[in-house]
């Protein structure tokens, strides 16, 4: 049997000049800006041109381009020898979500590998509408256009996965090791902040980040700090989830607390890590005074991690499923997220 793992992500521009369409696909995603056609379509071009040359300069700074895509390519990769490995015949594909490889040239790829059976494995270790879900519909489209017909699974979370949750945790236990003797560290579970009105609207994600950082918290035991869960990202004028990361490293600069920023809802490094958190933060951290400034890098390819990803695959193959958040695939979210895709037991 022929295994196709698909692995998802957003996906960033891969030169200067394709900062406009990647910003243009991602504000005509009716799951990021709520409004009917064609008045999306044309807001996306609006925003588009005006957020471009902001834009373009961020990447600037990281060599032109995104590095997702290599990244997440390397994922794949370290994927596909652990699975190897359990004598599984797959192979691990990269669909990304507003830029190249596209759904449809994945789902071309994944028929033309004669795929038995596909697994949809999103690199969102906490499920949003605004991410898990819409990748998932937009796969839906593009397998169908491809004729795609294997049978398929999907896995929708996995905010307390045991490796993921160790791989944060051994990493973060790195960074404390570095705090200057005699100095005192609050730790920031910085995520990608929402929206509140998606949140309001039954979206598991704030919820499912606070999971994950008490649960990586849990894991580091005896010598965690303590600590906080931050949102970072925010655009446009609508109220949005907090507290603010930039709004935590100032109160930290008052308390007289270095910080240990760990980016919890990221598996991979890309502008918001890089740029946002590395540059940005780091600069208002120092100008806020605050003792010393430490960013935890993203998971990536960590062992522990790249096991847990595996764990989920086989879990699939064996038993099926849709979420790898509750014990044995479990519901995990609480009855008030209406947009989990998990049913509710009865």
């Amino acid at each position: 049997m022929k295994v196709a793992v698909v692995l998802f992500n957003l996906g960033g521009p891969d030169r200067p000049e394709a900062v406009k369409p990647f910003l243009r696909n991602l504000f005509s995603d009716p799951a990021i800006l709520s409004v009917p056609q064609p008045i999306r379509w044309f807001l996306a071009w609006i925003i588009s041109s005006r957020r471009a040359p902001v834009a373009r300069d961020i990447y600037a700074k990281i060599g032109g381009r995104s590095p997702i895509l290599p990244l997440t390519e390397e994922q794949a990769c370290a994927l596909e020898k652990v699975i190897a490995g359990d004598g599984i015949e797959a192979r691990v594909f990269v669909a990304m979500r507003y830029w190249h490889p596209f759904a449809h040239e994945t789902a071309a790829r994944v028929k033309a590998f004669g795929a038995d059976r596909v697994v949809l494995l999103p690199l969102y270790p906490q499920f949003s509408k605004t991410t898990t879900e819409s990748s998932f519909k937009d796969w839906e489209k593009a397998a169908a256009a491809a004729g795609l017909v294997a049978p398929t699974d999907r896995q929708c979370c996995y905010p307390l996965a045991d490796g993921f949750v160790a791989a944060y945790a051994r990493l973060l236990q790195e960074a404390i090791g570095r705090v200057p003797a005699g100095q005192k560290a609050r730790v920031l579970f910085s995520a990608h902040g929402l929206p509140e009105r998606v949140i309001k609207s039954g979206d598991p994600y704030q919820a499912q980040v606070e999971l994950s950082a008490a649960a990586i918290a849990q894991a580091v035991g005896g010598g965690m700090p303590e600590w906080r869960v931050s949102y970072q990202s925010k655009v446009g004028p609508l109220k949005w989830i907090g507290p603010a990361t930039d709004d935590e490293i100032i109160q930290a600069g008052r308390d007289g607390l270095g910080l240990i920023v760990v980016p919890v809802a990221f598996v991979s490094e890309h502008s918001e890590t890089l740029v946002e958190l590395d540059m940005e933060y780091a600069e208002l951290a120092q100008h806020e005074s605050v003792p010393f400034y430490l960013r935890v890098p993203a998971v990536a390819t960590e062992p522990a991690f790249v096991e847990a990803l595996a764990g989920m695959v086989k879990h699939a193959l064996g038993r099926g499923g849709l979420c790898g958040g509750g014990p044995g695939g479990s519901r995990l979210c609480a009855l008030t997220h209406k947009a989990c895709p998990m049913p509710v037991a009865k």
